[in-house]
């Protein structure tokens, strides 16, 4: 990564020549409540974003009303990064393309931590040490699911001096988690985990269910959504389709480059290095490590914002999907990410008059990933949106056509006048979703 450079992808004149629209999936976008024209607003907003040169591949998929209006993807899987020559190989992205989700993944994580507490198997408010004893010690006995579930159990990272190639391997991981020691009584305040609770929310899913955390995840939500990809890692046999990661935009320097230490634990070129090692795909961090397509995630969050059901089949009941969206406390000043946020239980929630998914989307929820990967669902505006990227960069020139992105989304997926209605556990209707 360059130091004096914006470190971007090359830019082809001709973007019709690299953009794949899925015409088997959108449906008209008037069937789903648009005017003539707001879809070409929001596909423009996108190619704007392109255009920076900060993502060599961008996927998105938007569904309104349910119904996808925007499947496609504009750009290079692989082939196109910053230091590859122009004669480099170069692999079409699609709207089939798989991007790892990063933190994102944390959504899902949490989610099938919700559902075992739908099924009676935990209750959120018990102590993780209920469930794993060994966690139990050096000021963690009394840390409850809730905590790690709201980024409050205190254990932001994992160690000073944590070498990342432990990532690799799971066992010493949990060592590691095992004996540390809090920065902060669980509960006390809010820091964001960025690795850390997806560790232990995973070995938790595997002591209560006996299954694999990707047996569970298969079981819950991949085959009864229908999913190809959706999983922690990437089977060998797939992974020459999946979107390689790119270091983009200005190379950090302090005090970003610190920033960026203190969040991750490492540099983003690092952690972006890491990210397309054929191990980590190999194994399983249930914080940051779950691929899917954009049609995939969407398909999940519509799912959320469906009260539980796709396609006439129940994954949850409502009231899951309504405890596990709840703001866990007013906005506060986050101890790792050092700015305001608000979280549910597993969930980066919207805001006001600004929030992470655009202005005014109070009620949205979702989560960002390393820096560029949004995926989001907001009651207000009947939407479900997935914006998946390549490219990995906190400081660069393409932040104002990302702003520009969310706003079009914001402003031409206006909020809707009929709430959407929610089904209940007993089958009746509510007059709106209850979040």
């Amino acid at each position: 990564m360059k130091l004096l450079s914006t470190n971007s992808c090359r830019v082809a004149n001709n973007l019709g020549a690299i953009t794949t629209i899925d015409h088997l999936r959108e449906t008209d976008p008037e069937a789903a409540g648009f005017r003539p024209g707001q879809i070409e607003k929001i596909w423009a907003a996108t190619e704007g974003l392109y255009r920076t040169g900060f993502s060599p591949a961008i996927t998105l998929c938007v569904r309104r009303q349910g119904k996808i209006v925007l499947n496609r993807a504009i750009g290079h899987a692989r082939g196109n990064g910053p230091e590859d020559s122009a004669d480099t190989s170069k692999q079409l992205a699609t709207p089939d393309t798989p991007v790892c989700l990063f933190s994102a993944s944390k959504v899902v994580t949490a989610m099938l931590i919700h559902l075992l507490d739908e099924q009676g198997h935990i209750d959120l408010l018990d102590p993780v040490s209920h469930y794993i004893p060994e966690y139990g010690v050096n000021g963690k006995r009394n840390a409850t699911i809730y905590h790690l579930l709201a980024h409050r159990g205190g254990i932001p990272k994992i160690s000073s001096n944590f070498d990342p190639e432990m990532l690799y391997d799971t066992p010493a991981v949990m060592r590691e988690l095992y004996k540390a020691e809090p920065v902060s009584p669980s509960g006390y305040r809010a820091a964001y985990h960025a690795i850390t609770a997806g560790y232990i929310l995973g070995e938790l899913i595997e002591r209560v269910t006996g299954k694999t955390v990707r047996q569970f995840l298969d079981e819950s939500f991949r085959q009864p959504l229908g999913m190809r990809y959706f999983d922690y890692g990437m089977r060998p046999e797939d992974r020459d389709a999946v979107a390689v990661n790119y270091c983009t935009g200005f190379k950090p320097v302090p005090p970003v480059s610190t920033y960026i230490q203190h969040v991750l634990g490492g540099s983003l070129e690092l952690a972006t290095d890491m990210t397309n090692d054929p191990r980590f795909m190999d194994t399983v961090c249930p914080a940051g490590n779950l691929y899917a397509t954009a049609e995939e995630a969407s398909r999940f969050f519509q799912m959320l914002l469906d009260g539980g059901e796709y396609e006439g089949r129940r994954i949850f009941n409502p009231m899951t999907i309504r405890r596990a969206t709840l703001e866990v406390s007013r906005p506060e000043f986050d101890g790792t990410l050092l700015m305001p946020m608000r979280y549910s239980m597993g969930m980066m929630l919207g805001n006001k008059p600004v929030g992470l998914y655009g202005p005014f989307t109070q009620r949205a929820f979702g989560h960002l990933g390393f820096t560029s990967i949004f995926c989001w669902a907001d009651p207000d505006r009947d939407t479900s949106v997935s914006l998946l990227t390549s490219g990995k960069a906190l400081v660069g020139p393409h932040l104002p056509a990302l702003g520009k992105l969310l706003l079009t989304l914001s402003r031409e997926c206006p909020v809707s006048r009929q709430p959407r209605p929610a089904v209940l556990s007993d089958n009746r209707h509510a007059p709106a979703f209850p979040i």
